[in-house]
């Protein structure tokens, strides 16, 4: 699992959705129970309280050995546990312990138990333990026909530790935050589930993507549900069946245009080796003809050639097209070679072609193409750079590496990614040149087929080379 894939992203919200929904849930029944609790401790002992006061009986002026033993008595019989009591009355207090008066009741409680008849409480906590502070005054009732209560003036305090109902809370907390660390971990099996679900067919289509970049354009995607990504499936497989045609189309289109260039170049071989039979004695007629038949014999003769040349070239790329080239490599001196390649095209001249060929150097070549080649390279120098064209090779590692400079005035900037196209000529103006715009393309063809490299690029002191680079 990828440690930010897309797997990793859905257990994560998952997990975190299950973390924050138990959160939620744990508060809500902490807060709903801690105050359940405690409210019930509450009002027990506030109930309890009053039933005990109600049974005091407080005679004025306040006799404080008296009161303590009610007192006593209130605080033993305290409920849910017993109580500290306390009662005050002026600057008068009495309590049922050792000091008359307890730093948990405040001021504000005893302003709201001298205003109300029927007392308060209030929740209290000190030095980090809660407490319940209680306070209710106590009354007495006039003997007369309508009976009426009466404050004292005495108010009677109990202070109960809430220590036990906090630690009951505390313990709900510990047991919802151990249940949760078990929740998470169960939750963690759905989010896998939910996860592979989701996966699975972002999965499937990776694969019939892949699938479909190394050409089996006949993958599809076995597409089910009713979801977004069914319909994701069912829109690529659409879109294969499209792409699938589409191809098929251009692939035969492609075909038939391959076929009837081989076709058209086969039929016009046997005319125009009849031709150029013919060309070749009006050629040797032509001195004894008038001039202006001459300059007509001579122009014939030379388109003939050129179409002859680009008969063979094209059925030579249509070969390449077809894939029925083959290698038919030997080992061979490549100095030798390429020194055969000029001899038989006489570019012996040091002026035209300066060759620096070192001794020894064997390799692994087609003898045919590899001098076809050389020779593109070199004619192609010739013809569009400027003499001296230098022809270098050397050894490199395992590479063969043959350079062919000019001295001309190299290439332009724009052709130099075109220049191996076919068809293509760096100089619009000359579209009725010699060459069939075929034989840079026919030279790229040749090394591809022996596993190899070539590229075009212009000297920093003017020119262009073409470096070829072929495994040995």
């Amino acid at each position: 699992m990828r440690p930010f894939g897309l797997r990793t992203r859905l257990v994560l919200a998952f997990l975190l959705v299950a973390a924050v929904g138990c959160g939620t849930t744990a508060a809500l029944t902490y807060r709903a129970a801690r105050n359940a609790i405690l409210e019930q401790a509450q009002n027990t002992a506030v109930s309890a309280f009053r039933e005990q006061v109600d049974s005091v009986s407080v005679d004025l002026p306040l006799k404080a050995e008296s009161l303590r033993g009610d007192l006593l008595r209130i605080a033993r019989q305290g409920k849910p546990r017993p109580w500290r009591v306390y009662a005050e009355y002026g600057n008068v207090s009495v309590s049922s312990g050792d000091r008359p008066r307890s730093t948990v009741i405040t001021p504000e409680l005893r302003a709201r138990a001298k205003d109300s008849a029927h007392g308060s409480f209030q929740r209290v906590v000190k030095n980090g333990k809660p407490y319940l502070a209680i306070a209710v005054p106590t009354v007495f009732r006039a003997h007369t026909p309508a009976t009426a209560v009466h404050r004292t003036g005495v108010v009677l305090y109990a202070v109960m530790e809430l220590d036990e109902e906090e630690a009951n809370v505390e313990a709900m907390v510990l047991a919802a935050r151990d249940g949760a660390l078990p929740a998470l971990a169960i939750a963690l099996i759905p989010a896998l589930l939910a996860a592979r679900s989701v996966l699975r067919p972002v999965r499937e289509l990776r694969r019939a993507a892949d699938s479909m970049g190394r050409g089996r354009l006949d993958t599809r995607i076995h597409a089910k549900g009713s979801d977004e990504l069914a319909d994701l499936a069912h829109a690529f497989n659409e879109s294969a069946a499209a792409l699938e045609r589409s191809v098929v189309e251009l692939r035969n289109a492609e075909a038939r245009a391959r076929r009837f260039a081989s076709d058209v170049s086969h039929e016009l071989r046997t005319p125009l080796a009849g031709m150029l039979a013919v060309t070749e004695v009006l050629d040797e007629d032509a001195d004894g003809l008038d001039t202006d038949t001459a300059r007509a014999v001579r122009l014939i003769s030379a388109e003939t050639g050129k179409l002859a040349v680009l008969v063979e070239d094209l059925m030579e790329i249509s070969r390449f097209d077809a894939r029925a080239a083959e290698l038919h490599v030997d080992e061979v001196d490549a100095a030798d070679s390429i020194r055969k390649t000029l001899q038989h095209r006489h570019w012996t001249d040091p002026a035209l072609v300066r060759a620096e060929l070192p001794v020894g150097v064997r390799a692994r070549l087609d003898p045919r193409r590899f001098d076809l080649v050389v020779a593109n390279l070199v004619g192609n120098a010739l013809k569009h750079g400027a003499p001296p064209v230098t022809v270098r090779m050397w050894a490199e590692a395992d590479w063969l590496v043959t350079e062919v400079a000019d001295q001309g005035p190299g290439i332009a900037e724009a052709a130099l990614p075109h220049v191996f196209d076919r068809f293509f000529k760096a100089d619009p103006a000359r579209a009725r040149s010699a060459g069939s715009g075929l034989g840079l393309a026919i030279t790229l063809e040749n090394i591809r087929l022996h596993g190899g490299t070539v590229t075009a690029a212009n000297q920093p002191d003017g020119g262009a080379v073409f470096t070829v680079r072929i495994p040995r």
